[in-house]
């Protein structure tokens, strides 16, 4: 079968042939249809420090896909039930695989297992014509979900978690980073009955995503100042929510400057390097501050799948968010514009 394989521990990647795996006890194969482009499978594929720590090649990438099951191994519940599975059925699936013995993964709290082995990362990957996962990550989805939405429920599912931080109904909220969770953050924001939704970038096309997402406002901060456009809104005492989605240092001090006091914040945006923030500020305004990886397994996927099945608004919000489709000969150039930072979700075929 095709794959798309790191074959040694250097830059670069292959389309190649690979034996087509073998479902095992506990496991269920999937042909892939859609896949999604991650920054991780930018890092994996120019070999940074991050992808030399985490990877031991040869292996299969990608790890936000649909597809359909295609063979079912020993001990896996099968039926014709919502939540079971059988062949034929369109899935998409949690990346995080975990122990189930850690304190965290018997209190219920699997997305912060400590001994996470992630698809495409420390396991053979979607990047290929199929995929061997176990069955307890593999999440069924209505037939509402198509296969380009379903290959991004891996990212929606960022963005929902970081906006199911705190409730938003009537809150102004502050989204820095227009790359596509910021964006799909935004719909979600209007969705969940936000005010104002503001969302602050450099990148004109990224922006323009952001308005057509919903936002109430797409900010250029390069210039705008954040402050400028809350007095422009009515804001008399600054954001409610913030949503920090792009590790950028500037970012978080537009944030604790234009925060009111007692304001929730989350973070999803990775840093490159550590960097200073105004703790007095943090805590004399009683700021919540609270770090997002992931998704809450498997409770942000009710939230997403449920409200993306009965919303066909909230629907199209988040299908805006692709900008690009590649068939998966073409993988090199689906690198290409996802690497240049302007544009929104990549999608490769793999039908």
């Amino acid at each position: 079968m095709r794959a798309l394989v790191k074959p040694e521990a250097a830059p670069g990647l292959v389309l190649t042939d690979v034996p087509e795996p073998e479902v095992g006890p506990g496991e269920v194969k999937i042909r892939v249809l859609r896949a999604g482009l991650c920054g991780t499978d930018l890092h994996i594929q120019a070999w940074d420090d991050w992808a030399a720590e985490m990877l031991t090649p040869p292996m299969t990438i990608g790890h936000e896909f649909y597809g359909e099951i295609v063979d079912i191994g020993p001990d896996v519940p099968v039926g014709p039930g919502r939540d079971e599975l059988r062949i034929g059925l369109g899935v998409s699936v949690e990346g995080h695989v975990v122990c189930g013995r850690c304190r965290n993964c018997r209190a219920g709290r699997r997305h912060m297992c400590i001994r996470t082995s992630s698809i495409g990362v420390n396991r053979d990957g979607a990047f290929a014509d199929y995929v061997v996962v176990p069955a307890t990550n593999v999440w069924v989805q209505p037939e509402a979900i198509d296969p380009e939405l379903g290959a991004i429920f891996d990212p929606l599912g960022n963005a929902f978690h970081t906006a199911l931080q705190t409730p938003m109904v009537g809150e102004d909220v502050l989204i820095t980073g227009a790359g596509p969770i910021g964006v799909m953050a935004a719909a979600i924001a209007q969705h969940a009955g936000a005010r104002n939704v503001v969302v602050t970038d450099v990148s004109p096309e990224r922006l323009e995503l952001a308005r057509s997402a919903g936002a109430t406002r797409a900010v250029d901060i390069s210039a705008q100042s954040v402050h400028d456009v809350q007095r422009e809104l009515g804001m008399r005492e600054g954001f409610d929510v913030a949503m920090e989605m792009s590790g950028n240092p500037a970012a978080m001090g537009d944030i604790l400057e234009n925060c009111t006091h007692g304001a929730h914040i989350a973070l999803l945006g990775i840093p490159t390097d550590p960097y200073p923030i105004d703790w007095g500020k943090v805590i004399t305004h009683m700021f919540t501050i609270k770090g997002v990886y992931g998704r809450d397994m498997f409770d942000t996927w009710y939230h997403m799948t449920f409200s993306m099945e009965s919303s066909r608004k909230l629907r199209e919000a988040v299908r805006g968010v692709i900008t690009h489709r590649f068939p998966a000969e073409q993988w090199a150039d689906a690198f290409d514009a996802a690497r240049s930072g302007t544009g929104g979700k990549v999608i490769m075929d793999w039908s």
